[in-house]
């Protein structure tokens, strides 16, 4: 993967390597480490050249695990990784170290991922690039050690997968990691993520695995990149993942015969490409194809699911090509997340949920005209649900009124607020709930009226959760009210002269 990528590239990618600024003796750092990963977990790529905070990203989307991208040597021939190619960011606490802790912190977790499209064409990815095993396996440990992580990811596509010296070391490198850990009491895991056709992997890619058998290496996910296919063929995106998959699987098969089925699921992993692809719209996939890949992930039980890239999930160029910060279609910033963010607890289908807000949040008015405000809604989780809107706590002078009053999660509506002369100069808090069969939200929008004639109430807001005893006062549409006695839910002037509510008049 790489960013702005060329005809034959497979994963948006860009120079992003994690690697070592000083390499890690081996047997370095302490025997505990993070908790290995669920046994199935979502985890995005991060584009780790952009500047963002990597846990401020995972806080807004829903994502708790993150595959950072990439981590790769200043230049060929050597045998040192730095995020993204980049010597000014070294594998150091102080590169990302808090934003990672931030994330463990918050219950998830980062794969450091070495390698990507522009790696892999550069020579620069660390296995092609440094001719001596030791020092890469060194370059994997202090990854490993300096974040406290549980899984490296491998990218390995375009010329590294031809470089049969490079998968070699690699390899090679892999098993002295692994042995490593186990000596130092860790956990830790090895993903390869390769391109695939529609029916599993090319020769190159299964070349790969085979050579890691060879090697003693253990791989613990194969995971596909299910896009970028440059077949021009007709596609169908989440049914090409599952031929994809299953190709994968009879492949698998035949490297690791004493797996049962359950356990070559579990070793493989899909990334997809939200909206639309390198390749262009004839390979765009859907957040439809995405509950769809959803839904078979969950019951075939594989390991991961992910995509490229965390920074595109969002609906900012539809009908654009393929960027590194859109998808190019029409949808929420974070659909594709919300899809697929609960295959990490692995059982459920994502609940219904939204968010509603104004925009903007408050505004002023002179007494006698309107103000409006839009009212927009978003899918947050799973299915959009119809959505029916209700408004209170404008005072008296102030109308307020919804157009329209029912909507789908995702539309927007107007709050349209008409004021006359009598209104009370001042400040006040409209409520807009929008009420769905999985709950209710609200949002608020501060109006503030000025050149009203009207009094201001001064008594306390009647609030219908709260209970008065006898001679408590509240205001409520423009009067004073006065308990007789002890009430609760009883709304001032629906009670009559013989209710519990006396009329003390306007305020």
């Amino acid at each position: 993967m790489r960013r702005m990528r060329s005809l034959r590239s497979v994963l948006t990618a860009t120079v992003t390597a994690i690697a070592a600024a000083g390499l890690a003796a081996t047997g370095a750092g302490s025997a505990q480490a993070a908790s290995p990963l669920p046994a199935r977990v979502f985890a995005p790529y991060f584009e780790s050249w952009t500047g963002e905070s990597p846990a401020a990203l995972a806080d807004q989307s829903g994502a708790r695990h993150l595959t950072m991208a990439f981590l790769q040597t200043a230049s060929a021939g050597s045998c040192t990784p730095y995020w993204n190619g980049d010597t000014g960011s070294p594998v150091s606490s102080a590169t990302f170290g808090s934003d990672i802790k931030k994330i463990q912190a918050n219950g998830g977790d980062v794969i450091p991922s070495f390698g990507g499209y522009t790696a892999d064409t550069t020579g620069t990815e660390i296995a092609d690039s440094c001719g001596d095993v030791d020092q890469i396996a060194a370059a994997y440990e202090k990854v490993i050690t300096t974040y406290d992580v549980a899984r490296l990811d491998m990218d390995i596509e375009v010329d590294s997968l031809d470089n049969s010296a490079g998968v070699d070391r690699r390899n090679k490198a892999i098993k002295k990691v692994q042995d490593w850990a186990a000596a130092s009491g860790r956990k830790v895991e090895i993903s390869y993520t390769l391109p695939t056709t529609t029916t599993g992997l090319a020769s190159s890619g299964l070349a790969v695995l085979k050579n890691a058998v060879t090697n003693g290496a253990r791989v613990d996910v194969a995971n596909i990149m299910t896009f970028d296919y440059y077949d021009n063929a007709t596609h169908n995106m989440a049914n090409d993942t599952q031929t994809a998959a299953t190709g994968l699987y009879n492949q698998l098969a035949k490297l690791y015969p004493s797996k049962s089925a359950a356990q070559l699921w579990g070793m493989i992993g899909v990334t997809e490409m939200p909206g639309v692809d390198d390749f262009g719209p004839a390979e765009t996939f859907t957040l439809a194809n995405a509950k769809q890949v959803y839904s078979w992930a969950v019951s075939k039980g594989i390991n991961t699911l992910s995509f490229w890239a965390l920074q595109r999930d969002n609906g900012s160029c539809p009908g654009g090509a393929a960027a590194d910060n859109c998808s190019g279609i029409q949808q929420n910033t974070w659909d594709f997340t919300h899809v697929f963010a609960p295959f990490t607890s692995g059982t459920t289908a994502p609940a219904d949920d939204f968010s509603v807000t104004a925009s903007p949040a408050s505004g002023s008015v002179a007494a006698g005209k309107s103000a409006t405000t839009a009212v927009k809604t978003a899918v947050t989780a799973g299915e959009a649900q119809t959505l029916q809107l209700t408004v209170d706590g404008a005072p008296k002078g102030v109308t307020a009124s919804l157009s329209p009053t029912s909507l789908k999660a995702g539309a927007s509506a107007t709050l349209t607020l008409d004021t006359t002369s009598a209104a009370a100069s001042g400040t006040y808090d409209i409520n807009v709930t929008a009420q769905s069969p999985s709950g209710s939200h609200t949002a608020t929008y501060s109006l503030t009226v000025t050149g009203g004639s009207g009094s201001v109430c001064t008594s306390t807001p009647w609030a219908t959760g709260s209970v008065y005893t006898g001679g408590q006062q509240v205001s409520y549409e423009g009067h004073n009210w006065k308990a007789k006695w002890w009430t609760t839910g009883e709304e001032p002037g629906t009670t009559g002269e013989w209710g519990v509510w006396q009329d003390l008049g306007p305020c």
